[in-house]
């Protein structure tokens, strides 16, 4: 299996760490009074700064200011809890744009090499553990800034010429969504490739097929295998189409107006391998249709992943028992020594919530904010951050589960009988007789009704039985009756035919690169 969602979420495992404000317990920090949360660290990486006691440092955009920010404040408004995570890509972004400013010679070449030195030495300590995250420095982009200006001093106070904290967070969150995805849609082709495996093992199983969960027909469990496999492609097809559209780069809009400096957009662009810059420089830091968008298409992938799980964990039980999981993909009860339970499947069913509840949370955070940015958009990492760890999470297990189950085919056989499977198809055979449809499922209705009232399935019936329904019906009918005749009959494209079902399964090998 590849590596788990939290590698990708927490590159680095440092906890926040402020002058005297913070103490730690069971992976978490106290910031006077309120509780943060981290990925839990060893001590010996924890990088402790200076005493509370010591002068509060100067805010690098204080020069106006004549009073310090209130503690309450400072707790409230600080984002470096969760928005350190995006350290890479602000060095990223920091790299091309200084870059691009010697280019423009707005910075000499030596002033750039100084800078990306410094930047590479932080970068070094933050994936070492050993870099301090301090919250009097607010968020990601200050903390990195404040870092290079104490390491390498005055070449360090231009890196920001020509960018505000507003196009560049927003550059850190396009390339980190973009990141993101990617991992995303390795995940979905890898659920996908068990999905298919899975199938190749049961090609010829019948199952039956439901409606209003109701038994309706009889289908090829293949073929209901890959209609989730087609769900989890248009899932990959809406994040690709996310992909595209979000890789537009902000960087060089600034506050909100643009500059008056001679910067070059395209090039920072190229750069950091953006399709474009962004048009319009207002549009560049308020827009954030790409993390709607984004946790929009992450919010449908859950309710398909729910869906799934919703149906393999009602496969499980005792009164289908169509579907084993393995010890390794089950839990037991704490009281109930018996109990064999599909946790993790649930468990994708309760995230799909979260997923769903993030999409809400920005959707009403974007409703009412005048363009232009506002310090709202602060509150939409953490949504952003989670539903990207939930769908990765739920990937994996439904994955893993995909790879760890078993259909029990002579449970599923044995109660195939069951619910007349085959009366649709035996309507198709009136229909090839040239009765109209509407006569004919009226008839089938009736030779149903009979069986009912025989305990016996419509093949179990005599030909005189049918004839007395109506004379249409002949000896041929019987080529038509029983669930492995029904599936036979298929021939629509599409369809759970055989032939159709192993087309299927054979073009979807070929398109996920599945050699064996």
């Amino acid at each position: 299996m590849a590596a788990t969602s939290q590698s990708f979420l927490s590159p680095a495992p440092n906890p926040l760490l402020r002058p005297g404000s913070l103490s730690s317990a069971g992976g978490a920090v106290s910031l006077r009074g309120r509780r943060l949360a981290f990925p839990a660290v060893a001590a010996a990486s924890t990088s402790m700064a200076s005493s509370e006691s010591e002068e509060k440092e100067t805010k690098l955009w204080g020069g106006r200011f004549e009073e310090g920010v209130a503690d309450a404040v400072e707790g409230f408004t600080e984002s470096i809890s969760y928005d350190w995570q995006l350290y890479k890509y602000d060095i990223m972004g920091s790299k091309a744009h200084a870059s691009m400013l010697a280019a423009q010679g707005l910075i000499t070449a030596g002033d750039k090499d100084i800078i990306l030195e410094g930047l590479d030495q932080i970068e070094k300590l933050i994936q070492d553990g050993k870099f301090e995250w301090r919250t009097d420095r607010e968020d990601v982009h200050m903390n990195i800034e404040a870092a290079l200006i104490e390491k390498v001093g005055e070449p360090a106070k231009k890196l920001h010429t020509a960018r505000s904290r507003n196009d560049q967070i927003v550059t850190d969150l396009r390339l980190w969504c973009r990141d993101a995805i990617d991992k995303i849609l390795f995940r979905i082709k890898q659920f996908q490739v068990s999905l298919v495996l899975l199938a190749s093992k049961y090609v010829d199983l019948i199952v039956p097929g439901y409606t209003h969960l109701q038994r309706a027909q009889p289908v090829l469990l293949p073929h209901l295998l890959l209609s989730y496999v087609e769900q989890l492609e248009r899932d990959a097809g809406r994040l690709v189409n996310c992909r595209e559209r979000l890789n537009f780069c902000p960087l060089g809009a600034c506050a909100l107006a643009g500059t008056g400096l001679p910067i070059d957009r395209f090039k920072t662009a190229k750069d950091l391998k953006f399709t474009a810059p962004m048009k319009n420089s207002i549009d560049a830091v308020s827009d954030r249709d790409f993390v709607l968008e984004f946790l929009a298409a992450n919010s449908i992938a859950a309710v398909h992943l729910s869906r799934i799980g919703e149906e393999w964990v009602l496969w499980a039980s005792e009164e289908f028992g169509f579907l084993t999981p393995s010890d390794s993909v089950s839990t037991g009860s704490s009281i109930m020594p018996q109990k064999k339970n599909p946790d993790p499947m649930e468990l994708v069913r309760g995230k799909s919530a979260r997923v769903v509840g993030d999409l809400m949370t920005v959707l009403t955070l974007c409703k009412g904010l005048p363009q232009a940015y506002n310090r709202d958009l602060q509150e939409d990492k953490e949504p952003l951050f989670d539903s990207v760890k939930a769908i990765l999470g739920m990937l994996e297990v439904c994955t893993e589960f995909a790879q760890n189950i078993s259909f029990n085919s002579k449970r599923i056989q044995s109660s195939l009988p069951a619910g007349y499977l085959d009366a649709t198809t035996l309507a198709d055979y009136l229909v090839k007789k040239g009765v109209p449809f509407r006569t004919s499922h009226e008839i089938v209705g009736r030779s149903v009704a009979l069986c009912v009232s025989k305990n016996c399935q419509l093949a179990e019936l005599g030909l005189d039985d049918l004839k007395a329904v109506h004379p249409v019906f002949e000896g041929d009918v019987y080529e038509y009756l029983g669930v492995e005749n029904a599936v036979n009959k298929f021939i629509s494209y599409g369809s759970t035919g055989s032939e159709q079902v192993k087309k299927q399964l054979k073009d979807w090998r070929t398109q996920l690169g599945i050699s064996s």
